[in-house]
């Protein structure tokens, strides 16, 4: 397994309650975490694993999204990983979680550019108090509504704990087809 890109960690929040998350993963390299996955079948999980994961009352996939659709503004949102707990911070010990409230994509163009593309992403905001994303986070979900919508993509690097950038993730809707059909073929 080779590492993560760089991404994020929980900044703020609170310690997760133990197995309270039981589709989070963590990916590991050199026994050390490298950001985090989401189990949504017992076979697969979103940035990868080989073996199948035993599910068990602790150990459960979440569910994907039944169709595309775009995530509406302000919705309030789950964010929960082991990555750093600040920007200049070690990397977190137990599960995090935060939370976060989505923006109109126009906030992410305006700070991000190019690097945005609006169809395939989230973009969200967060307050100190709830906490949010930072390095680590990479890969770890965004649950709005108690439905999986985003995986955790990125932020300012060095800044995951301002508010005036903006955090991004990937809209899970939008690559659908072609999860499916990464799972229908590792699996054929």
């Amino acid at each position: 397994l080779q590492p993560c890109a760089s991404g994020s960690s929980i900044v703020g929040g609170k310690v997760s309650k133990p197995h309270s998350k039981p589709y989070m993963a963590s990916l590991q390299y050199q026994e050390k975490h490298s950001c985090g996955g989401i189990l949504i079948r017992k076979d697969f999980v979103l940035t990868a694993l080989q073996n199948n994961a035993t599910k068990n009352k602790y150990v459960k996939p979440l569910d994907l999204p039944k169709k595309a659709k775009s995530v509406s503004d302000k919705l309030k949102c789950l964010v929960a990983g082991w990555g750093k707990t600040g920007p200049s911070e070690p990397d977190s010990k137990v599960l995090k979680e935060g939370t976060e409230r989505t923006l109109p994509i126009t906030d992410c163009e305006k700070i991000w550019g190019d690097h945005f593309k609006s169809q395939q992403m989230i973009c969200t905001t967060f307050n100190k108090k709830d906490g949010g994303i930072c390095q680590g986070d990479s890969g770890g979900p965004l649950i709005c509504k108690k439905k999986l919508q985003g995986i955790t993509a990125f932020t300012a690097s060095g800044h995951c704990d301002n508010t005036l950038y903006p955090h991004v993730f990937t809209n899970i809707s939008y690559f659908l087809p072609w999860i499916k059909k990464m799972i229908y073929d590792y699996f054929s």
